[in-house]
């Protein structure tokens, strides 16, 4: 099994600031085997002894409790925990990469972001780059690439930037770690020059190849939207401020933007890059018109987007309407008809009726 302690290459972002982007750049490094999204962490993050889930199948805050009072009597307590984590997550990773030939794995599950501190002390020797982007271009394109530009729907359901700018400033000023901060605004207007400074970072040559990333076939494809980073072969600029489009003069818009930046320290703002005052400056240069029109023409009608549009309206009170009660029905039956039998999900062999050497005064 490969050692993945230094193997490890982590692109950290928020959803939709750039990391599929920076992820295919990497894939074209010939050092680089990259796999997106794998989501192996945060469960691991979600035991119990660094976090928890609120709801699961067992207990949470029960299971919370009994991992710290076990890992506390370890030899080696959180070491000896960590230890057997690392066991885990470098077989998965391992196995993935070494069949490559490949010296990193680069890892790329924007929900990271919010288990930066576990995943720290996970791989602490691994590589780490933190992309940021303009929070309002983080959510715009968050509200149109999966809930069809229904803006009130996408915070309701992730308030990503009161959730994800927080965690990831944190990270970047304390620096647990050491990590490269690369904006994604400078990445496409720069992409050399960044690229170089990630490569430095990584102890690997820079090449060339990266930054025209459409050349390099991506082998698996993401959970996220798969359209606009295909469109084009090599990184632009012509996203950096179409979110403004989005925005200008549309009140309801604005006040949502204006409500979570409330919620945000101005200190975090300021390790994005910005201030309170400067996060708007894209509108004074945005033309009404164009926005109007800009707004008018923001639905896209590609597979993607329709799929993405019809999930959206369906699930708009679908806990009070019919549609709602006949999928809870059909779940109920569908539960009913397809559960298997204690005794059939386990091998015969261990339910056996049990001999007195056997019993140790269990029910």
């Amino acid at each position: 099994m490969l050692d993945m302690a230094q193997r490890m290459f982590f692109v950290i972002g928020a959803p939709r600031s750039g990391t599929t982007l920076l992820m295919r750049m990497l894939n074209a490094h010939p050092d680089i085997y990259t796999r997106p999204e794998p989501h192996l962490l945060t469960p691991l993050a979600h035991l119990g002894y660094y976090a928890h889930v609120d709801k699961a199948s067992y207990d949470p805050y029960q299971a919370a409790m009994s991992a710290k009072q076990y890992v506390a009597d370890l030899p080696n307590g959180e070491a000896d925990y960590l230890e057997a984590l690392r066991a885990y997550s470098d077989t998965l990773y391992g196995k993935m990469l070494e069949p490559s030939g490949k010296r990193y794995f680069v890892e790329k599950t924007p929900a990271y972001a919010l288990v930066l501190p576990f995943i720290a002390k996970l791989y602490p020797q691994a590589k780490y780059v933190v992309l940021t982007r303009h929070p309002f271009a983080i959510f715009s394109s968050f509200a149109k690439s999966f809930f069809d530009d229904d803006w009130e729907a996408a915070h309701e359901h992730n308030p990503i930037l009161e959730r994800y700018v927080p965690a990831m400033a944190r990270f970047i000023r304390e620096a647990p770690v050491e990590h490269v901060h690369v904006s994604y605004e400078a990445l496409v207007s720069d992409p050399e020059a960044h690229l170089q400074r990630i490569c430095a970072h990584a102890e690997m040559p820079f090449d060339a190849g990266m930054v025209e990333y459409g050349n390099t076939k991506l082998e698996v494809e993401g959970l996220g939207d798969p359209i606009g980073v295909n469109a084009d072969t090599r990184p632009n600029t012509a996203s950096l401020d179409k979110w403004a489009l989005g925005v200008k003069g549309n009140a309801k818009r604005i006040d949502l933007l204006k409500r979570s930046i409330d919620r945000i320290f101005d200190e975090d703002l300021e390790t994005f890059g910005y201030t309170r005052e400067t996060l708007w400056n894209a509108l004074e240069t945005v033309d009404a018109d164009a926005a109007k029109k800009a707004q008018r023409a923001a639905k896209q009608w590609d597979r993607y987007h329709v799929e993405r549009r019809v999930l959206v309206n369906l699930r708009k009170g679908i806990h009070g309407n019919v549609l709602g009660q006949a999928v809870q029905a059909a779940r109920f039956y569908s539960d009913i008809l397809l559960r298997d039998t204690w005794s059939d999900q386990i091998d015969p062999e261990i339910t056996k009726p049990a001999t007195d050497a056997d019993s140790e005064g269990t029910p």
